[in-house]
């Protein structure tokens, strides 16, 4: 079966169609500037070169149709017809507390996602433009949604609760989520399959560390706690968002620069994070490294900031679990900046860790860093969203065949 999966963001869309068999990647695409002007869709079939077309996308159900004819187009198109598309795959940001796992798509699961876009306002509504779109279009495929949210709901509530009136919890559903967690999912699993083990027999901590960041505590499966909150403000430094800070910072701010307090979310958001800390530098890490070698003390800075924050969050989460055995890092920076692990890895010596520098230097591998016999395996593991959520709908697909 052919799995569509769709990522929807408010004026774009990410999208790969995989072979759930071999789980090959037949073509993928992004559709850019939705509804802005100088809309284009730039789509690669596998072994292909990337076309882009500059073409007008109104609204996501244009972008969506653009989709369908890159990929049964005769000359760069993968499929002959639609009807060798079998279900399509969502990722969508918050599920809130209604969703503990991936759910085939309904008129009820519409609406409860919609419930929910107040706890993610930018995301939700256009992911459920995004499934709208291709309910539209193919009416009669079957759509699943998978939630960034749903993995972290077996936190307890120690974890998700927040110090503060419980009243807001019972009327607002204030509490910590989390996201990523279809990464943090992938990436544990993986873990454990490399490792030969049970992930139900170990402690895990994944750092997903891309321009959005987060450090979860996998334990016996199931995830125990998340450095994300209410919304992917909180936890790590990022990209361009702050992570965590004294509220009070808010209020203060506001009033010495004469600003709203959405004036200040969006700063904290956009303005901040290593971006911000950097002075305006960049938020791409190759820069920052690039300067850090150069010398530029606020580049060296700022690396010191995020690596230490990221290794407050492996601390507080071996204490969480009372150990570890795996440390994965994934995402783009984990993944491929071995400058980052490093820094990372010199604050970890009291667990035994010791990496090895000709295995930290690779990009992009799975491999194992750490020496041979060490207490604790700190790994390098590619994360694959996509794919994890094509799993998830082809299983889904399979159960409601199968009647279950």
């Amino acid at each position: 079966m052919n799995i569509l999966v769709i990522n929807c963001g408010s004026s774009s869309l990410k999208y790969q169609l995989i072979d759930s068999e071999s789980e090959k990647v037949l073509a993928k695409g992004l559709c850019e500037r939705i509804g802005i002007g100088g809309s284009a869709i730039t789509h690669q079939p596998a072994d292909g070169e990337k076309v882009t077309s500059q073409v007008e996308m109104k609204e996501h159900t244009d972008a969506v149709r653009y989709v369908m004819e890159k990929l049964t187009d005769e000359k760069v198109g993968v499929v002959r017809s639609l009807d060798e598309i079998g279900a399509i795959g969502h990722r969508i940001v918050h599920g809130g507390e209604k969703f503990a796992s991936s759910v085939v798509i309904d008129d009820t699961v519409m609406k409860a996602i919609e419930e929910c876009n107040d706890l993610a306002p930018l995301h939700n509504p256009a992911n459920l433009i995004g499934i709208n779109s291709c309910r539209a279009i193919m009416p009669d495929v079957t759509n699943v949604a998978v939630f960034d949210t749903a993995f972290h709901q077996t936190m307890p509530k120690k974890a998700y609760l927040y110090g503060l009136p419980y009243a807001y919890y019972e009327k607002y559903k204030v509490r910590r989520y989390g996201f990523h967690g279809t990464s943090h999912d992938f990436v544990s699993r993986r873990a454990a399959e490399l490792l030969g083990k049970d992930r139900k027999d170990l402690k895990i901590i994944v750092c997903h560390l891309g321009n959005g960041a987060s450090v979860s505590a996998v334990k016996n499966g199931q995830s125990v706690d998340t450095s994300m909150g209410l919304t992917p403000l909180e936890g790590l430094i990022m990209g361009t968002r702050s992570g965590d800070l004294d509220p009070a910072i808010i209020s203060f701010l506001c009033e010495k620069e004469q600003i709203t307090a959405q004036e200040m979310v969006d700063i904290l958001n956009k303005k901040s994070g290593v971006l911000g800390l950097s002075d305006g530098l960049s938020s791409d890490f190759r820069d920052l490294g690039q300067a850090a070698e150069n010398g530029n003390q606020k580049a060296i800075d700022t690396l010191e900031a995020y690596a230490y924050r990221v290794a407050k969050y492996v601390g507080a989460y071996t204490a969480a679990m009372n150990g570890v055995d795996v440390i994965a890092f994934t995402a783009g920076i984990g993944e491929n900046n071995a400058r980052v692990r490093e820094m990372v890895g010199e604050y970890l010596g009291y667990l035994g860790v010791s990496m090895i520098p000709e295995k930290n230097a690779l990009r992009g591998e799975e491999v194992i860093l750490s020496e041979e016999g060490s207490k604790v395996t700190v790994m390098v593991i590619p994360t694959n969203e996509e794919l994890a959520i094509a799993r998830e709908t082809l299983r889904l697909v399979r159960d409601r065949e199968a009647g279950k």
